[in-house]
């Protein structure tokens, strides 16, 4: 086994040369020309004064350019800084000196964020501008071999949305992202140099990253980029690039199955679709498999976890609302908020051991020891597991309601919610409420040109659900506040000022 990343494309541009790595519509980029752009970026970075463990910043959408960074700076033997393309300039500044990154390779289009949080952090801005960046790639020195570098050595630091506090960067070595990449692609999605892969998954976040780019480039496989996702445009491509590996988040197949375009797409070459990045309603998933003749297979994985942790595995039973079992030299467990274990079909918190699970938090000793208890990666996401040992997320931690001393858990109450055929998207949470602690609360969003009120509503959750779980709260929107992968984000969503008791 390779014991650097970068190895992954060393190897691959050796065996297949000349077929396409990655495509960005009329643009084809092979591994030849892919391997030549990472040994000139980690000339430069080299001439520049990189040492091995130093590093560099990438704030680039999905365009072929990334790989092309990402590849160089680990060839050079420096670390990999993904950075969220939406960061503004202040933030951009905390993830630069909190890393300790020295450059950042960003795109022209954000020259302003990226350069007052450069400046701020004292970091050198490499702008990334078509054609001018060829220029300054090909004028740079040849890194003729990759830089020696341990598998237990940090490969990349992907910073967690920061939820509660500060960011913090989880430390990935190159073995982490080495077998989460390669025990997916092999033993989940059968990846080989025949596929193409839909990267519809923003390449700084670690699914993309690691089941995206990693796959494919690991195994000679052809990544077909969108920069910023669009359910026509991606339906398109599917049928354009004859696609086969689709993988994304549950809004966006969410959102590939409700537009108008979706009865003339041909997804015919699809071989298999994968969901991650959270719970997927059952129903979306139904409603998806029906409309586009095709199997889902749910995963789960956190940044911490590479991310890879669990899976829907294609040759064994797969359950609908499961995040399946966990992959090879995985465990997980449930457990109580002493640590020990829950019994069968009892909610715990999911923990984790092995191969995936990060080095720890860069520079936060005590963060890491809080996480890392025993041994084991503490999620924060509560689940039940069956008979079966397939684990079932309940909702996270941080989510669950306590209603009068009840606990409700959001998702569930969500998956009553999306049964309502008017209900296009939901999102359960909860509110303050000066008898009870917190009442549940959802915001709705109705499927176009339907109707409900928030009386109807109401009262499909009370025949379905317990008294003290269905939302005494309803309100409707547009549209539900989203992350750049499509996540739905609760942390950002607020009852309105007189919203029925």
């Amino acid at each position: 086994m390779p014991t650097s990343l970068a190895q992954l494309l060393t190897e691959t541009a050796a065996a297949h040369a000349e077929r396409p790595a990655l495509k960005l519509d009329d643009m084809v980029v092979n591994y030849a020309v892919l391997n030549e752009g990472a040994t000139r970026i980690a000339g430069l970075l080299k001439e520049k004064g990189l040492e091995p463990g130093d590093r560099v910043g990438i704030m680039l959408p999905n365009v072929p350019y990334f790989a092309v960074v990402y590849y160089g700076i680990l060839r050079a033997g420096g670390i990999v800084v993904p950075m969220n393309v939406l960061l503004k300039g202040r933030e951009v500044a905390f993830y630069l000196r909190d890393s300790g990154a020295r450059w950042l390779f960003a795109w022209h289009g954000f020259g302003e964020a990226a350069g007052t949080g450069a400046e701020e952090a004292g970091a050198e801005l490499i702008s990334v501008e078509p054609g001018k960046f060829e220029e300054l790639v090909m004028g740079a020195p040849r890194a003729e071999q990759d830089e020696p570098r341990e598998s237990s050595d940090t490969a990349v630091i992907l910073y967690t949305s920061g939820t509660t506090g500060t960011p913090k960067g989880a430390e990935l070595t190159h073995e982490n992202l080495i077998l989460n990449c390669t025990v997916t692609a092999k033993t989940l999605i059968d990846v080989s140099e025949d596929d193409v892969v839909l990267g519809a998954l923003p390449l700084f976040h670690s699914f993309g990253q690691t089941c995206g780019m990693n796959a494919a480039i690991a195994h000679g496989a052809c990544l077909t980029l969108i920069p910023r996702f669009e359910p026509v445009k991606a339906l398109e491509i599917i049928g354009r690039d004859r696609v086969t590996i689709l993988e994304g988040v549950p809004t966006m197949y969410h959102a590939m199955l409700n537009v108008p375009e979706r009865e003339t797409a041909d997804t015919s070459s699809l071989r298999v679709c994968v969901s991650g990045g959270s719970a997927m309603p059952v129903e979306v998933m139904k409603a998806f498999e029906q409309a586009f003749d095709c199997i889902i297979l749910e995963g789960y994985g956190l940044s911490e976890t590479s991310p890879v942790a669990s899976f829907n595995h294609p040759d064994r039973e797969r359950k609908a609302g499961s995040i399946g079992t966990p992959i090879q030299g995985v465990e997980m467990k449930l457990v109580d908020e002493d640590d020990k274990d829950v019994p069968q079909g009892e909610v715990g918190e999911i923990v984790i051991r092995g191969h995936n699970v990060m080095k720890g938090y860069w520079q936060r000793p005590d963060a890491t020891e809080e996480v890392m208890r025993h041994g084991w990666f503490h999620s924060g996401d509560m689940a039940t597991q069956d008979a079966d040992g397939y684990f079932f997320i309940v909702d996270r931690k941080k989510d669950m309601i306590i209603r009068g001393g009840y606990n409700v858990y959001p998702r569930e109450i969500e998956e009553v919610l999306y049964e309502h055929p008017a209900v296009s998207e939901v999102a359960v949470i909860g509110v303050p409420d000066e008898a009870l602690g917190e009442e549940v609360a959802a915001m709705v969003v109705l499927k176009a040109g339907a109707e409900a009120s928030e009386d109807d509503i109401r009262a499909f959750a009370k025949d379905r659900v317990a008294a003290y779980k269905y939302p005494r709260k309803i309100w409707f929107s547009s549209e539900l506040p989203k992350g750049p992968t499509g996540k739905i984000l609760k942390r950002e969503i607020k009852a309105p000022s007189g919203e029925p008791a």
